[in-house]
């Protein structure tokens, strides 16, 4: 059994947490958040991050919000974490995911998607065959990718938004809850609604 480590006190970390839990190959490490207000997350006290404790096991950055994970998992690249995995996700054997990167309940990732490191696939998600996804991207609950689509560095992936077969989506973007995307987004943009407009 592996230690892993989490970074980030957060709602998000309760549930890495659960996935660490659910996973018969992990269990907690250490628990570090740099917020001196916060001491303990579901019963477990904080650990002081220092840099023996931080290098002693690899860790997962729980931290929901992309900028800020890419911003820590750079100062902290060589203790980084496998992928962890919520036992009841489906997971294609020829999808493959990035270090880092968290996949949670009912997640199903089918054939030949590529995630990147530090992503999140939130509760529900369906990312189905040859969706190649960046780093620091996340998908939130119950979203959906269609076949082939293109997800850049950093994009967010509203609750409940779908996504239709081959489309790009550039980096940096926002799609908003529930919005559907039948044309490719360029770099930075945040798009809302049904058919998905570009309004920033």
């Amino acid at each position: 059994m592996h230690k892993i480590s989490i970074y980030g006190a957060s709602g998000h970390a309760k549930v890495v947490l659960d996935c660490i839990r659910s996973n018969s190959n992990f269990t907690l490490g250490y628990l570090f958040d740099d917020n001196p207000a916060v001491k303990e997350l579901q019963g477990i006290a904080l650990s002081t991050a220092s840099q023996k404790k931080i290098e002693a096991y690899p860790l997962v950055i729980t931290i929901g919000n992309n900028k800020i994970r890419k911003k820590i998992a750079d100062q902290l690249q060589s203790v980084i974490a496998p992928p962890i995995i919520h036992q009841s996700a489906v997971i294609s054997t020829t999808s493959r995911l990035g270090d880092g990167s968290v996949v949670m309940p009912g997640v199903i990732l089918n054939a030949d998607a590529q995630i990147g490191s530090h992503c999140i696939l939130n509760s529900g998600a369906v990312i189905e065959h040859d969706c190649k996804l960046a780093n620091y991207v996340h998908i939130s609950p119950k979203a959906a990718l269609a076949g082939n689509v293109r997800v850049g560095e950093g994009t967010q992936i509203g609750i409940g938004a779908q996504v239709i077969q081959g489309i790009t989506i550039g980096k940096w973007c926002t799609i908003g809850a529930g919005a559907v995307i039948i044309k490719d987004v360029p770099d930075g943009a945040t798009v809302v609604g049904n058919p998905g407009r570009i309004i920033k």
